[in-house]
C-alpha cells in the first residue's frame, strides 16, 4: 500500500510519475480543506491541479476511530452511478483516476471554493437559489435506477453508531469539554425511554436496503460554493435508503443554521415521501451534532442548544411517524 500525505515519500512520487500524474519535481502539494474521514490533497503542476483522496483504516480527523479501509470505492462507485445523469454530473467532480488496490480516488479540481460550514453563523451561505438547487439535485439523485448492491456495510454500521446510538448513550466523552451544562442536558436524552425506543427504530430503518441511491451525508460539510456555482462532494458514506433520510439531514442543518427556508425548501420535492419520517431523521439529525461526538461549529448559548433539542425531540417523537 502507497500512503499519500502532503510531503510525499519517495515511492509516493515514483507512483504519481509511473501513473502519468506528474512529470517532474516540478508540482506543490496542499490541503485544500479540513477534511474529515479521508486523506485529501490537492496536486498542483504546471498544466494541471488534481484532487487526491485516499482512505486509510482511521478516520482522519479522529485516528483512533476505526473505519472501513476501503471505503472510497462506494465514492468512486457513487460518481459511477451518476454517470447516466448530466444534471447530477453537472453538480460533480470528474473522476480522472482510480485505484482500488491504494484506495485512491483522483478527481478534477473545482478550482476556487468553499464548503457551507458557515451556515450556522451566516445562514445566507445557503441562499434560495443553492436550496433549490440541492433540491434538485435530490430529485434526480434518488429516481435514479441503481443497482441491487450499493454501499458499504461495515461504514453503514459504523454510521449508525455515530447518528443512532452514541448521542443516546454513555461514551465516555463529556459533553461539558464542549460547552458547559451540556453534558447534563444528554443525561436528560438518555434517560427519555419515549425517546430512545424511537431512536432504535429508525436505527433500524437506516439499516434496512432501500431503493433510492443517497448521498448518505448532505450536510453543508458536503456542498462547495465554487466560481461555477454550488457542488456536491463527498459520497462515501452513500447507500441504497429511504430519500427521506437526505431530505432529514439537510432540513436539520438549515434548522441549525436558522435558515428560512427550512420548512419551505420541501416543496421543490418531486417524489413522493413521507414528512413524518423527514422530521425524524432532522430530529435525529439534530441531536446527533450537538450530543453526538462529530460536533460542528454551532456556536449557540446554552439555552439555545436546549431550545434545538427540545424542537428535535418534538421530530423525532412525531405522532403519525413511521410504526
Amino acid at each position: 500500500m502507497i500512503y499519500l500525505e502532503k510531503e510525499l515519500s519517495q515511492e509516493a512520487t515514483s507512483y504519481l510519475k509511473e501513473k502519468g500524474l506528474i512529470t517532474s519535481l516540478n508540482y506543490e502539494v496542499e490541503i485544500p480543506g479540513e477534511g474529515n474521514m479521508n486523506v485529501v490533497l490537492r496536486l498542483i503542476t504546471e498544466d494541471k491541479s488534481i484532487i487526491l483522496k485516499q482512505s486509510r483504516p482511521f478516520v482522519r480527523k479522529y485516528p483512533q476511530v476505526a473505519a472501513p479501509e476501503d471505503r472510497i470505492i462506494t465514492e468512486a462507485a457513487y460518481f459511477s452511478l451518476i454517470k447516466g445523469s448530466e444534471k447530477l454530473l453537472s453538480y460533480s467532480p470528474e473522476i480522472l483516476f482510480f485505484d482500488p488496490n491504494n484506495n485512491l480516488l483522483i478527481l478534477n479540481d473545482l478550482g476556487n471554493s468553499f464548503d457551507c460550514l458557515n451556515i450556522y453563523s451566516n445562514p445566507e451561505i445557503l441562499n434560495e437559489e443553492n436550496i433549490n438547487n440541492l433540491v434538485s439535485y435530490l430529485n434526480e439523485l434518488h429516481v435514479l435506477k441503481t443497482p441491487p448492491e450499493h454501499g458499504n456495510k461495515e461504514l453503514l454500521k459504523l454510521n449508525h453508531q455515530h447518528i443512532f446510538e452514541f448521542p443516546f448513550q454513555e461514551t465516555g466523552f463529556n459533553l461539558d469539554t464542549i460547552q458547559d451544562g451540556l453534558e447534563s442536558i444528554k443525561q436528560e436524552i438518555i434517560k427519555d425511554k419515549a425517546l430512545i425506543s424511537k431512536t432504535n427504530i429508525l436505527g433500524e430503518k437506516y439499516l434496512e436496503k432501500g431503493y433510492s441511491l443517497l448521498h448518505g451525508d448532505y450536510y453543508p460539510g458536503s456542498f462547495l460554493k465554487t466560481e461555477t456555482g454550488i457542488k456536491v462532494i463527498d459520497p462515501e458514506f452513500s447507500f441504497l435508503g429511504p430519500g427521506e433520510f437526505d431530505l432529514g439531514v439537510l432540513k436539520a442543518h438549515l434548522i441549525l443554521g436558522n435558515n428560512k427556508f427550512q420548512n419551505s425548501f420541501l416543496t421543490n420535492y418531486k417524489p413522493k415521501y413521507n414528512l413524518d419520517l423527514v422530521n425524524n431523521f432532522a430530529g435525529i439529525e439534530i441531536l446527533r451534532r450537538l450530543l453526538g461526538l462529530a460536533q460542528l461549529p454551532i456556536i449557540r448559548s446554552l439555552p439555545e442548544k436546549q431550545e434545538y433539542i427540545n424542537l428535535a425531540k418534538n421530530l423525532i417523537l412525531s405522532k403519525s411517524g413511521i410504526k
